[in-house]
């Protein structure tokens, strides 16, 4: 079998262990993928790709080393939307065309691709191309940057996007390693989740290697005018020039927040941890691409109040990219956990009234999507069948599960979870596990230890049954308590003292006003505090959307330039939700998306075009 050797030797040094049962169990429950895993896999891909911003397209080639477990000659990968051009298998030192096949398109699953690579090819490559619509990719015009001179290119590959822009096993079950060459017009740089240079020179030709395993949906790519400021020796912001500085100086704590992160769970595994901002349409707040996270502008607040956001895409490194969902189903086993140990990253740093505060804004957040979704869509082991990922995002995953932990750790005590929860990184280091596998994990290694604590009927009511259990956490923050008194005093015609107030007390300040708040309280905040002209993108959304609750007549223009300029979806599809409550406001939002939609990612616009024409 052909394997990369340095494939073979990064995993032999590394001494990773997975047992062939366990890879099976998991690798048998992604219904979002085609691949077979336990007949053919894919443990490197070599990606030579041109970069055609006149076209809106990739082309190039992608070619895959072939492990086999038994005598299986076709090879099955995910696609969408690609253009097969040629298929060919490595035998006996040269290239041979071979036979491939597309199958039907399914609405989520995209097009299955099989391979002919016969018994005893050792590699197979495949030349394609993308569609404009490629919907893990999105484009912008120079006149969409903030310098408009450069185009601008962007991935974002999770859940199932991936195979938009190249054919892949696109399952989390999945590791493998890659190379890359790519080529784009001179004066632009690429740079992707693998080793980045940080060279200024920019002349078209970028290679790339990341000799980690990872999971298909973490292979990331982008290309723009950028630049590039260190922070630290293993640590540097990539971004457009007109606000590489201000991130720099909004993320000096990342540096900090990895040896915090160290010092809790085990060392940083990945070398560098490097930062890349998008332009305002990326459609999250993070992707936690390795070595390069991706990150919304919308958290370069000038005062260093958003880098929660920071310590979360980090947070992955450990739970996530290290220790992977096999699927989308247990996509709580990344976000959960990350979101747990984002919080302990923050309360190292921060401290613990600053936690308390992120964990009853994440809270609040979760009770209002829970009060929403069906009852089967707020288990954690969610059952999807085929359903797109993306049609059941929420905060169930994240919060759900960080409250998860959060209850064994106060069950357990705090020492005993954090030498578990290390232990666990360890363990299954450079692995993608299910759900039964952490369960099994966790009867072994935690309950079985320390008896009559924690029963597994308990560990299945959080996981497997909706809504939260009984004596589920419920964070409060003094530090709100406080705010919603002096609310109270200014309603009745006092002052507000607010000099030492964070944005966290502002959003529970704001969202916790009442909604018969009168017309003149309304402008008599905005006239003392500026709401409406926030240039904090979070205070903003959160005084907006109770704009359009009280119709808000001053909020209206900015209301209108803030869905034009900003693509994240979680600012974003809120303000849309609450406008399609009402005819007139329904009809005034369709009428500014249709001008914000050029510049809206393919997954921002398919969110928002299902709140704002659901007869669609």
């Amino acid at each position: 079998m052909a394997i990369k050797q340095h494939m073979k030797q990064w995993l032999y040094a590394t001494t990773v262990v997975v047992s062939a049962s366990a890879t099976t169990s998991a690798w048998a429950e992604d219904a979002h993928s085609y691949a077979k895993l336990d007949e053919v896999s894919t443990p490197h891909l070599e990606l030579d790709l041109t970069i055609d911003f006149d076209a809106k397209q990739l082309r190039g080639t992608a070619t895959y080393d072939l492990l086999r477990h038994g005598d299986a000659s076709q090879l099955h990968l995910d696609t969408r939307e690609l253009s097969i051009q040629k298929t060919e298998i490595w035998v006996d030192g040269a290239w041979q065309e071979t036979a491939h096949q597309l199958g039907d398109e399914h609405e989520s699953l995209g097009q299955e691709l099989t391979i002919s690579i016969g018994e005893e090819s050792e590699k197979v490559r495949i030349h394609y191309a993308t569609a404009p619509t490629a919907s893990g990719l999105q484009w912008l015009t120079p006149e969409q940057t903030k310098s408009k001179k450069f185009p601008f290119m962007f991935s974002q590959s999770q859940p199932i996007h991936a195979r938009s822009w190249m054919p892949i096993q696109d399952t989390p079950a999945l590791r493998l390693t890659y190379d890359a060459k790519l080529h784009t017009p001179k004066g632009m740089l690429a740079v992707m989740s693998a080793n980045n240079s940080l060279s200024p020179e920019r002349n078209g030709e970028y290679t790339f290697s990341m000799p980690q395993p990872i999971s298909p949906y973490l292979i990331a790519i982008a290309a723009g005018e950028l630049e590039v400021k260190s922070i630290s020796d293993n640590v540097a912001v990539f971004a457009e020039p007109y606000i590489i500085d201000d991130a720099a100086w909004e993320w000096a704590d990342t540096p900090a927040m990895i040896t915090a992160t160290e010092a809790m769970y085990g060392p940083y595994r990945w070398d560098r941890y490097d930062l890349l901002v998008l332009p305002p349409s990326f459609p999250f707040g993070g992707m936690e691409n390795p070595r390069l996270s991706f990150i919304t502008p919308t958290v370069v607040s000038g005062d260093r109040t958003l880098i929660n956001l920071i310590a979360h895409e980090l947070a992955h490194s450990w739970s996530g990219n290290l220790v992977t969902n096999a699927s989308w189903r247990d996509m709580w086993l990344n976000e959960g956990f990350t979101s747990y140990v984002e919080n302990r990253i923050m309360e190292a740093l921060f401290g613990e009234r600053r936690a308390v505060m992120e964990q009853a804004l994440g809270y609040q957040d979760l009770l209002d999507d829970m009060s929403r979704l069906a009852p089967k869509d707020t288990v954690l082991n969610i059952e999807l069948g085929t359903r797109h990922p993306d049609d059941v995002f929420s905060n169930v995953p994240y919060v759900k599960g960080q409250l998860f932990l959060m209850y064994l750790e106060e069950k357990f005590g705090r020492e005993t979870f954090d030498s578990f929860l290390r232990q666990y990184f360890d363990d299954f280091a450079f692995q993608s596990i299910s759900t039964a596998q952490f369960k099994e994990y966790l009867a072994r290694n935690l309950l079985a230890k320390h008896p009559n604590v924690v029963s597994m009927d308990k560990v299945n009511e959080w996981i497997h049954q909706p809504g939260l259990p009984e004596d589920a956490p419920k964070p409060a923050s003094d530090a709100f308590a406080q705010v919603e008194k002096q609310m109270q005093r200014w309603l009745k015609g006092g002052q507000l003292e607010t000099a030492d107030w964070t944005t966290h007390e502002w959003l529970h300040f704001i969202n916790s006003l009442p909604l018969d708040i009168s017309s003149v309280n309304m402008k008599r905040l905005d006239e003392q505090f500026q709401f409406t002209q926030s240039s904090n993108a979070e205070i903003a959304h959160a005084w907006l959307k109770l704009s359009i609750t009280k119709d808000y007549e001053p909020a209206r223009e900015r209301l209108r330039n803030y869905l034009l300029t900003i693509g994240r979806n979680k600012l974003v599809s809120p303000l849309y939700r609450e406008l399609a409550k009402t005819p007139e406001n329904l009809k005034w939002a369709r009428e500014v998306y249709q001008q914000a939609k050029p510049g809206y990612h393919p997954l921002t616009q398919t969110v928002n075009e299902a709140l704002l024409y659901p007869e669609k």
